[in-house]
């Protein structure tokens, strides 16, 4: 073996250093790599890349790693002048401040002979490269300088610039946020190909320093507008990693099969469908490419990932935020469920992984924020273990949260499920209203003035529900369907809507109810619907509602979320509680809570 052992003093810490670092896609191509012409899965993935003509290839490991402090891969080719590489990086927090990395590159060359070219020609062709890399990464992660490693690559389509123009002047006719707007013209124009190719609104949102639903508004502009195509991503349930792609939301059927992970899923909207958003082809005819397929950047909400032989044990010290944590291995049912933020103190924590047939430790360990984990295979095949965050998603914009927004409604009508496919949504929220004494107002203000007033109350409805994040579904005579991503959006524009009725149309009293679980999106006269039990119970809900007040379910109530801001605005309102049957449903009581406002409150549309 040849070593090559490289030090680096870097001035920003490793926490920040590790999403430019261990992205290795990026790093790749950054150091001047081809991009990968081969692409195989499974346990030790089948890669490769033509250089000079020639189609060198190998088989490579599953990369470890563990979160902020090292990462690795072995590669094992099947030709060429090299037999094995193994390459592992490690970031060692300074106590003075910034990080010493340290890359080091173990070679064995296939022949004796070789072995003092390679040990000549290697530190020459790819010291300088990983040094100029690395100085960018650390300027970027330190806020100094963008991480521009050469000058980006911008493959503009025959007339894409003119298109550009003209189709910027159309998305801000359509009212987009013309600060925000700049931001995305520029990044059309200045980005190289590789980073349109897949863009996530919540990282824009992020880099932007700018609110989550407002890049996200701009892109469904921006779509409609022409200036970016939709993308919806399928992820795997257990890795994560996008499996399929497709630009239609009715292209999403049948099950998909991960070889990674070797298991077949279906669409779940809650949790495996990302919405994202590509430069259009018209515009910008940027050709996407991959230079690494096992990046830890493409699971980031896995912080360790190590495999033991077998036999074997390791121990692993972790630096972890808080929250909830999962350790699995592929190799056993079941995960060892963990909560970061108690229990010891850094330093004294030295938890312990031995997985049997038995399953993993019951109930629910409290970690610290810097344990030491020991881990053991007790087996006599090689075992992957990983520990991995439970909130994975907190950047992906899902289908549920977009197809649930009052403009991906208004923009996106056609965007709906092959006919006769159903997609599981997960849990949403949805809000059934309806006007209380239609039949009387008819009869009293004449067809023509009383339709009028219905159809101003739906203006009021549907300004109050998009200025919470929700969606009108359908509206049924003068009855309207909503639906939200959270209950505390869904009670804040029911009572919103109570507010600007009653200054608006005083003659007019809105009956409101508002359920939250699971549910099945489905293709119902070409638009997105929603059906099930969720859905029923909803509707139902309608009965128990006296007028100008509001009837939630127990599950809306006791959200965390929704609690605390009842909580927060007691003084002007009223909560009454209410024990009754409900028709259609077995249970032979619910607990239901009727909220009315005591005095006017304040209504602000547009609230983020």
């Amino acid at each position: 073996m040849l070593r090559f052992d490289w030090e680096w003093d870097l001035r920003a810490s490793p926490d920040a250093l590790w999403p430019l670092v261990s992205d290795t896609d990026r790093f790749n191509r950054d150091t001047g790599l081809p991009a990968l012409a081969l692409k195989g899965e499974g346990s030790e993935r089948l890669l490769g890349f033509r250089k000079f003509g020639y189609l060198l290839r190998w088989r490579e490991e599953p990369f470890e790693w563990a979160r902020p402090e090292r990462f690795g891969v072995v590669r094992r080719y099947l030709g060429g002048p090299l037999a094995e590489m193994r390459v592992s990086v490690r970031l060692e927090a300074q106590a003075s401040g910034g990080t010493r990395l340290r890359y080091e590159t173990c070679l064995e060359p296939r022949h004796p002979a070789s072995a003092p070219m390679v040990a000549l020609l290697f530190p020459l062709l790819f010291k300088r490269r990983i040094a100029a890399v690395l100085r960018a990464y650390d300027a970027t992660a330190a806020r100094t300088a963008p991480a521009r490693i050469a000058p980006a690559e911008r493959t503009f389509a025959s007339g894409g610039k003119a298109r550009l123009a003209a189709r910027f002047k159309t998305l801000l006719e359509a009212g987009a946020n013309p600060a925000l707007a700049a931001r995305l013209r520029l990044l059309l124009e200045e980005a190289d190909d590789s980073e349109l190719a897949r863009m996530r609104p919540y990282s824009l949102a992020e880099r932007w320093e700018a609110q989550r639903r407002d890049v996200l508004e701009l892109c469904l502009l921006a779509a409609r507008a022409g200036l970016l195509d939709f993308r919806w991503d399928l992820l795997c349930p257990s890795c994560r990693g996008a499996k399929a792609t497709a630009a239609h939301l009715r292209d999403l059927n049948g099950p998909v099969h991960c070889d990674a992970c070797n298991i077949d899923f279906r669409a779940a909207f809650d949790r495996s469908v990302e919405v994202t958003f590509a430069a259009n082809r018209s515009i910008r005819s940027a050709e996407t490419a991959e230079y690494c397929v096992g990046s830890p950047q493409r699971t980031p909400h896995v912080h360790c990932r190590q495999t033991l032989a077998p036999g074997k044990a390791a121990t692993v010290d972790l630096v972890l935020d808080a929250g909830r944590y999962r350790l699995r291995s592929p190799s056993f049912p079941g995960a060892w469920h963990i909560r970061v933020g108690g229990g010891n103190r850094d330093g004294e924590d030295h938890p312990h992984a031995e997985p049997r047939t038995a399953g993993w430790p019951e109930g629910e360990a409290a970690w610290s924020l810097r344990p030491r984990l020991s881990l053991a295979n007790p087996t006599g095949a090689p075992v992957v273990f990983v520990l991995e965050r439970n909130a994975w998603a907190d950047d992906a914009a899902t289908a549920a949260e977009v197809t649930a927004l009052q403009s991906f409604r208004d923009l996106f009508s056609e965007e709906a499920l092959r006919p006769g496919e159903e997609i599981s949504v997960g849990s949403l929220t949805f809000l059934f209203t309806d006007l209380r004494g239609s039949t009387r107002l008819y009869r009293e203000a004449g067809d023509a003035r009383a339709f009028g007033l219905v159809m101003e109350h739906f203006d009021i409805l549907k300004s109050a529900i998009a200025s919470e994040g929700g969606g009108v579904v359908k509206t049924i005579g003068d009855a309207v369907m909503a639906v939200f991503p959270r209950p505390q959006a869904a009670v804040r524009a029911a009572l919103a809507a109570h507010a600007l009725l009653a200054k608006a149309q005083p003659s007019l009293v809105l009956k409101a109810g508002v359920h939250c679980g699971a549910c099945i999106a489905v293709n119902q006269n070409d638009r997105l619907d929603y059906f099930g039990s969720t859905l029923n119970l909803s509707a139902r809900l309608l009965g128990f509602s006296q007028g100008g007040d509001l009837v939630v379910t127990r599950e809306v109530a006791e959200d965390p979320e929704t609690a605390a801001w009842l909580s927060e605005n007691a003084e002007m309102l009223r909560v009454e509680e209410v024990n009754t049957a409900i028709r259609g449903f077995e249970q032979e009581s619910f607990s239901l809570a009727r909220i009315a406002p005591t005095r006017a409150m304040p209504v602000r549309l547009g609230t983020k």
